[in-house]
């Protein structure tokens, strides 16, 4: 038996499309392989959001093919899409497949005759419907599988190259989200929906049943699946609106997670930025969400470096994000895109700077974390166990360390008894002695 391995880099919608190849391999038949040396093929699902997120690509790919010479290479997914001759003469790259392609890779690879530099990449705009092989495996996350809903982008951020790999948005139709929904909830306590620009599924022109919007959908998974919990991945302040975070405070079965990406805190970066929202409307979004979900998780991407950011701009962010009540930050460090508007701004940050601001605001995110944790000390949290270690990740987004193992993926309530090292720990009547 011919033996694969995948491995994906990137976001939620890039680990899911992970997921779905993975599936789509073991139909045909492919075993999976422990390793790169035990694989006879190797599939890198890519992301091109920063230089160093191709960076991370190109080492994979030197590192795979020194390890395993004769393993067939197929690079797939953003990536892909953006660079296919780059990537198509790297040493041991056998197929490149763009996003274009991707529903297909595994027709490809089992079909045809592999040769060095073989590329299948079309018009990513051309594409109309949404395609993704069904997921009915958590695979990678063997607790919580994710779910793609929706893909591509409607918005033309000056800083992105991602609808330009991705296309438009796209959305899979509501029956086939719950049927999805229907078999992994049978098997699953907690299934993630994600999506490139998730709060825009359904609103592509078209689209039917019409209108159609993601708090819909979500009433309709509720009432017509037993999925225990559904967990939203990121969407945009702008589309969460009040009906969602009714919705979400009010279900059970919702988790108190909203993750918002915010990119800057300053007005006037926002608009060099193209970005569709100034900060008092995010504020507004944060604050209401606080107000209906006082436990909730609320996190945010944010960027530092954005060309012309002045110091002035910087703290203007800084202040604003310390502002808020967030729970956790992801930091990201501006990269240029090729083929970007801010790629062109000649005023661009020095690295340095870029360095410091990303340590500031990594240092504000960790010490928001950890006041939030210590918040939940004495608190009963329901969380999903998890498979590796004796942890699970409760509703509201907290790694928690489980006081007695218990069978993976499972809904528990734990008390809160203490904080450790980015987790928080169950509490435990028995003292943990020095060994």
């Amino acid at each position: 038996m011919p033996k694969s391995i995948v491995y994906s880099f990137g976001c939620r919608a890039s680990q899911a499309d992970g997921a779905a190849i993975e599936a789509g391999l073991a139909a045909r038949g492919w075993g999976a392989a422990r390793s790169v040396e035990d694989a006879n093929l190797v599939v890198l699902n890519t992301c091109t959001v920063t230089s160093s997120a191709d960076h991370d690509v190109q080492q994979a790919v030197r590192r795979i093919h020194r390890e395993n010479p004769n393993a067939r290479i197929v690079v797939t997914g953003c990536y892909a899409q953006r660079a296919p001759e780059d990537i198509a003469q790297m040493p041991g790259v056998s197929m490149v497949v763009g996003n274009s392609h991707k529903a297909r890779l595994v027709e490809l690879v089992c079909g045809e005759i592999p040769y060095h530099g073989q590329i299948h990449v079309g018009d990513i705009f051309a594409e109309q419907q949404f395609f993704t092989a069904p997921v009915e495996d958590a695979l990678g996350d063997r607790t919580r599988p994710n779910l793609k809903i929706q893909d591509g982008c409607n918005n033309r951020c000056s800083f992105c190259v991602i609808p330009f790999v991705r296309g438009r948005s796209r959305s899979a139709p509501a029956e086939q989200v719950i049927e999805q929904v229907r078999k992994l909830g049978a098997k699953y306590r907690e299934v993630v929906l994600s999506g490139v620009n998730l709060g825009r599924w359904g609103r592509e022109h078209g689209f039917s049943p019409a209108p159609a919007r993601l708090v819909d959908l979500l009433r309709r998974l509720l009432k017509e699946t037993e999925v225990e919990r559904l967990r939203l991945s990121s969407v945009e302040p702008m589309d969460f609106s009040d009906e969602l975070l009714e919705l979400m405070a009010l279900s059970p079965r919702i988790a108190k997670h909203v993750h918002a990406p915010l990119q800057s805190g300053s007005d006037a970066v926002l608009r060099r930025m193209h970005r569709k929202y100034r900060p008092r409307h995010y504020r507004d979004r944060i604050l209401r969400a606080r107000s209906l979900m006082p436990d909730a998780a609320i996190g945010a991407d944010v960027m530092v470096g954005f060309p012309g950011e002045s110091d002035e701009e910087f703290e203007e962010s800084r202040a604003f994000i310390e502002s808020l009540p967030f729970t956790y930050l992801h930091v990201f460090t501006y990269s240029e895109r090729p083929g970007t508007p801010a790629a062109e701004d000649a005023r661009r940050v020095p690295m340095p700077v870029r360095k410091e601001r990303n340590r500031i605001l990594r240092e504000l995110g960790a010490r928001k974390n950890l006041e939030f944790r210590r918040r939940m000390v004495g608190r009963r949290l329901s969380a999903v166990t998890l498979e590796n270690g004796p942890y699970g990740l409760t509703d509201n987004y907290l790694k928690v360390e489980l006081a007695a193992p218990r069978a993976p993926n499972r809904i528990v309530d734990v008390l809160i008894g203490s904080v450790g090292e980015g987790v928080v720990r169950e509490y435990s009547p028995f003292p943990v002695l020095a060994g």
